[in-house]
């Protein structure tokens, strides 16, 4: 591990999604030398966070195969996971689709669909996305949580290697 606090900060900062501060808590609590031992611990600082910043780490998220999908705006990790699932090559209903669920979902829980996509198909993701949409806010803010864990653990994988 870097005793360097800023670059060990650009190394895990987008861990999760544009919420750097889990990557400056792990670093001042004492991060582990390999990336994969921080999945618990960093999993854990997410878990105690306040509810408002577990609200505003799930609102750092993209809308899957949203505008800033298409406008290009998206952090590379989001482009990546996306492109890797095939939502960079949605069909215009697929698309269509995809926008009136990401509405519908943020007008029910105030944040956006969250999924792990790596290693799904866009076909898995829209069935996924309709399974949940009708979810009780309690339930799906957990599974937004569990998803974003496993984000972050599929990115510290990605580090590892």
């Amino acid at each position: 591990m870097t005793t360097d606090r800023a670059a060990f900060i650009s190394l895990y900062g987008g861990i999760y999604e544009h919420s750097p501060w889990v990557a400056e808590t792990l670093f001042d609590k004492g991060a582990a030398a390999s990336p994969l031992e921080n999945t618990g611990p960093m999993a854990a600082i997410v878990e105690s966070a306040s509810l408002e910043m577990q609200m505003t780490l799930l609102r750092a998220h993209p809308d899957l195969a949203g505008k800033l999908a298409k406008s290009g705006t998206l952090t590379v990790e989001s482009t990546s996971e996306q492109a890797s699932a095939g939502l960079d090559q949605c069909s215009q209903q697929e698309f269509e689709e995809f926008t009136a669920l990401n509405t519908r979902y943020r007008d029910n829980f105030g944040f956006p669909f969250i999924l792990a996509v790596r290693g799904r198909n866009r076909a898995e993701i829209l069935e996924n996305f309709r399974a949940r949409v009708d979810n009780d806010t309690a339930t799906e803010f957990r599974e937004a949580l569990n998803q974003v864990h496993q984000i972050a653990r599929l990115r510290l994988e990605a580090l590892a290697q």
